[in-house]
């Protein structure tokens, strides 16, 4: 049997007070959650740049042990033509391997130049590893205590929030898919998390347009769906407070 409208705004209505209340068990944590995950990544990021930099480290004791082997290979060259100039047969030989001799020379120079400049760079990057590494520590303690919080808080809402949302299933069950649709894509653009509202001292209960007089009869009859036409939220009833009982005059009291 097809629900009337009357029925399908009830189960909106019912929908939207859970909701709500789980709103506000969400409010009661605050940015925490969001607290949480920004360090959590900013740990990653810090552990991804030590990695980066030890990564460069090895690079360079890398480079520092080919030069080191160069070296080691240049003065076993110059051993060698220090030795065959001994045995030379002519200026143009001897000149040959001075020449050769030279250059090794110049090599083991700029090998010893190439450790140098590599032993400045993983000084450096030792330097902001233990810099990295500091802050990567404060940090964690941040997101220990973050998340301590956040689990505190948690579990004095848990049993509540795990019984809103049993109730929730049920109320979104009897809400037909369309129109739950429609409320759910209202609520995920609205601020304040509200997807259906009453008509309260003649404005809407969302946004707080003025709603005109045949609109609220409309609402008041409850034959079908009414929107907002300004932000697109769902009328359920109408709440204006009744106005007050005018005061009887009293009797004179009789002498």
């Amino acid at each position: 049997m097809e629900s009337t409208v009357a029925q399908k705004l009830d189960s909106l209505k019912k929908l939207q007070q859970i909701d709500s209340k789980l709103d506000d068990i969400v409010k009661i944590r605050g940015a925490l959650p969001e607290e949480v995950g920004d360090l959590e990544d900013e740990i990653v990021g810090y552990q991804t740049r030590i990695a980066k930099h030890n990564s460069e480290i090895d690079n360079q004791n890398e480079l520092i042990a080919q030069n080191k082997n160069a070296i080691v290979e240049a003065n076993k060259l110059i051993k060698k033509y220090t030795e065959q100039q001994m045995n030379v047969r002519n200026n143009r030989e001897y000149d040959a391997i001075t020449k050769e001799t030279e250059l090794q020379t110049l090599e083991i120079q700029i090998c010893e130049k190439r450790i140098k400049e590599a032993e400045i760079k993983i000084e450096a990057k030792n330097a902001e590893i233990a810099e990295t590494d500091e802050i990567l520590g404060e940090r964690k303690k941040d997101l220990e205590s973050k998340k301590k919080e956040l689990i505190m808080i948690t579990s004095e809402s848990m049993e509540e929030e795990n019984k809103l949302k049993e109730s929730r299933e049920k109320a979104s069950s009897k809400v037909e898919e369309r129109l739950l649709n429609s409320y759910n894509k209202i609520r995920n653009n609205a601020m304040n998390g509200l997807g259906v509202v009453p008509i309260s001292r003649s404005a809407c209960g969302g946004c707080f347009n003025i709603v005109p007089p045949q609109r609220q009869a409309e609402v008041r009859e409850r034959k079908k769906i009414i929107v907002c036409e300004h932000c697109g939220r769902i009328f359920i009833d109408i709440e204006d407070p009744s106005a007050p009982e005018e005061k009887k005059p009293r009797k004179a009291a009789k002498k």
